[in-house]
């Protein structure tokens, strides 16, 4: 957080840098130590539609975008993953002390299906297929669902002050763990997400030797018009 009290006159150091907009499939553009991806992956499945996302700014560590988008078809297809990824090292779980981060965000738009979520992927090596994929979901829009064998949660922790559904489930070669808010959406978070690597390693058989290759926050929609997805304040620190 910027401090108050700074000297009057004293040259800012936080400057919010030019917006740049994405409408490519694959397009992105790197803002400090994050790089914000429009990333369309899934778009094949939509009979028609679009997404375009924007960089509105960097102050500090606070990244800020937003996301529009429109797709129809495929209804339980998800199209895309707008998201920024943090720069990270890539190094065993139990060499992180913590991933601190922030996150508020707003969605408005016309039937909405979609999620809002951070996604992290391990391996046992840096550079191998992940073979766990960690979602936290803050958001859950219009019925979207997370990835599960069984269709119901395995557990319903508490972690980071919150109460979550957990799911788990097969997505190719990785095991999907994915934390779902128990009772609303969560669209002001602050938290470490290390807590969340601590509760699926001690109850769930993660183990720590595994690798963090990456981590991401972003929205996967699946259908609905008109969609405004907001970040208005993002931070992921990793220590």
């Amino acid at each position: 957080m910027l401090s108050l009290s700074a000297a009057v006159g004293a040259a800012p150091t936080n400057v919010f840098e030019k917006r740049a907009d994405m409408c490519g499939q694959w397009d992105n553009v790197v803002s400090g130590t994050y790089t914000l991806y429009n990333n369309l992956w899934g778009r094949d499945a939509a009979t028609s539609g679009s997404q375009c996302t924007t960089l509105d700014g960097l102050s500090g560590s606070n990244l800020k975008w937003h996301t529009k988008w429109s797709w129809a078809g495929g209804q339980y297809n998800v199209k895309s993953y707008a998201n920024a990824v943090t720069t990270i090292t890539k190094k065993p779980l139990s060499q992180f002390t913590s991933l601190a981060s922030t996150w508020k965000w707003t969605y408005t738009g016309t039937s909405l299906v979609a999620n809002v979520a951070y996604d992290l992927f391990t391996s046992s090596t840096a550079s191998g297929n992940a073979e766990y994929e960690i979602m936290i979901w803050l958001g859950a829009l219009g019925g979207a669902g997370p990835i599960s064998s069984s269709g119901s949660p395995i557990a319903t922790p508490t972690v980071a002050g919150k109460s979550w559904k957990l799911y788990n489930g097969p997505n190719g070669q990785m095991n999907v763990f994915s934390f779902v808010p128990a009772s609303g959406n969560v669209s002001d978070f602050s938290g470490d997400l290390l807590a969340f690597v601590d509760y699926l390693s001690k109850n769930h058989g993660l183990s720590k030797t595994q690798i963090l290759q990456s981590a991401g926050a972003g929205t996967e929609p699946f259908v609905g018009s008109n969609a405004v997805f907001t970040t208005t304040q993002y931070s992921l620190v990793a220590k």
